[in-house]
């Protein structure tokens, strides 16, 4: 409850409200906080809209998030009996955390609260984007957007897609070895899903370099930058360090280089994942801590003993996230309708600059975990005709509605000199 007012107070990033738990939490009790703590960010948009029609004047953020953690268990909860006993436990939590009359609050409006959620009809075919905003528990604007960009159906598939917990994928780093029983095969060669309760054995796996916790759809960017034994290659963005460890994989010898900002500056922690997540590749990586947008990158790289020209250079560039928010699920609350052409602006610049460190008949590889087309088709069109020198190749669009993994944009230029 105190994770969640929190979060109502003051609006930080999810992870950092969940860094904040008491360490002596066991991991039990840590993995059903987080269960919770998500499913109200997840739902937010439904449960404000019912609270905001059956309270006249808003509760403290402490009663508010009891109200908000009951509502969500009523979604959550498979048993209809258990109404009850969910708004039983908020008024207990409420007594203890705030006090009796807002216990007396919660008692009152957990109880409506329950019927009201249990009075919704399924939605229309065709339902306005204020309806599945409204529903799905994400902002009108961006509902709005994607109707008009995918069409009805898929823009439901999407939403329901968002709203639901993604499970834990693993990249299996050691195919002559078998993995454990628990890593189910996907469609996707390499990648595995965890069954739940294994986190210590996942956390064993990972430690011995065996696995990496890898959603599916990131493998599209390595696949397409398609690296080879004994080249150059850098990784642009490389920061926490996943798409770095699959193209040391793939190489096993050759030069990489990880380029990341968040080292510029010293013990970001950012910067620090990515070195812990690369000590276990299988070819020395040289982490750099540099800014891409460098005025004088290629010589700065070299002063740091880095090469100022690559085979190929892959861009995993920062982006609106659309197409990951089944796991970020706090995005959609931060984004903005302006955010979408400033991720342009930046992906363009960002291109030029990776651009100038591929050597002649080199690749550079764009990618994004956007699915909108702003980010991804419209800047891969603007960098082609702005760059001359550089020809389009292969492509790949992954929508999660479709590929069943988080969604993607790659796309890969030649040099041509």
């Amino acid at each position: 409850m105190r994770s969640v007012a929190r979060w109502l107070a003051d609006q930080e990033r999810i992870d950092s409200v969940l860094e904040a738990l008491p360490s002596g939490m066991d991991r039990v009790e840590r993995a059903r906080c987080q269960h919770l703590v998500y499913g109200v960010v997840r739902h937010a948009g439904r449960l404000e809209e019912l609270l905001n029609l059956l309270i006249a004047h808003p509760p403290r953020f402490t009663t508010r998030a009891a109200l908000l953690l009951a509502g969500f268990e009523l979604i959550d909860a498979a048993d209809p009996g258990a109404q009850a006993r969910i708004v039983h436990h908020a008024v207990e939590q409420t007594k203890a955390l705030a006090s009796p009359a807002e216990a007396r609050l919660v008692n009152a409006v957990g109880r409506r609260l329950a019927a009201a959620l249990a009075a919704q009809k399924p939605l229309p075919r065709f339902a306005s984007a204020e309806e599945l905003g409204e529903r799905y528990s994400h902002p009108v604007w961006l509902v709005r957007r994607w109707l008009i960009a995918f069409g009805a159906e898929p823009t439901r598939r999407l939403l329901e897609w968002n709203q639901t917990p993604a499970p834990v994928h693993l990249r299996w780093r050691q195919p002559a070895a078998a993995p454990p029983p628990w890593a189910q095969a996907t469609a996707w060669p390499g990648f595995f899903s965890a069954l739940p309760g294994h986190w210590p054995e996942i956390e064993a796996e990972i430690s011995a370099g065996r696995a990496y916790v890898q959603d599916p759809g990131t493998r599209l960017a390595v696949e397409l930058l398609d690296p080879r034994p004994g080249e150059t290659i850098l990784d642009a963005c490389a920061a926490p360090g996943g798409k770095a460890l699959q193209i040391a994989d793939a190489m096993r010898t050759g030069r990489l280089v990880a380029l990341d900002a968040s080292g510029a500056e010293a013990g970001d922690p950012r910067f620090r994942r990515l070195t812990d997540n690369l000590r276990s590749s299988p070819l020395p990586v040289a982490a750099v801590g540099l800014d891409l947008l460098h005025p004088r990158l290629g010589a700065e790289l070299e002063r740091r003993g880095a090469p100022a020209r690559y085979d190929a250079v892959l861009l995993d560039a920062p982006c609106s996230n659309t197409g990951v928010m089944r796991h970020r699920i706090d995005v959609k609350w931060r984004l903005r309708e302006t955010d979408f052409g400033r991720h342009a602006r930046q992906q363009l610049q960002l291109l030029a600059a990776a651009a100038a460190l591929v050597a002649p008949g080199g690749r550079l590889v764009y990618s994004t975990c956007s699915i909108d087309p702003e980010e991804n088709e419209q800047v891969a069109g603007r960098f082609l005709e702005r760059h001359p020198g550089f020809q389009g190749g292969r492509q790949a669009l992954a929508r999660p509605w479709t590929e069943g993994h988080d969604g993607a944009g790659v796309f890969v230029f030649r040099s041509g000199h």
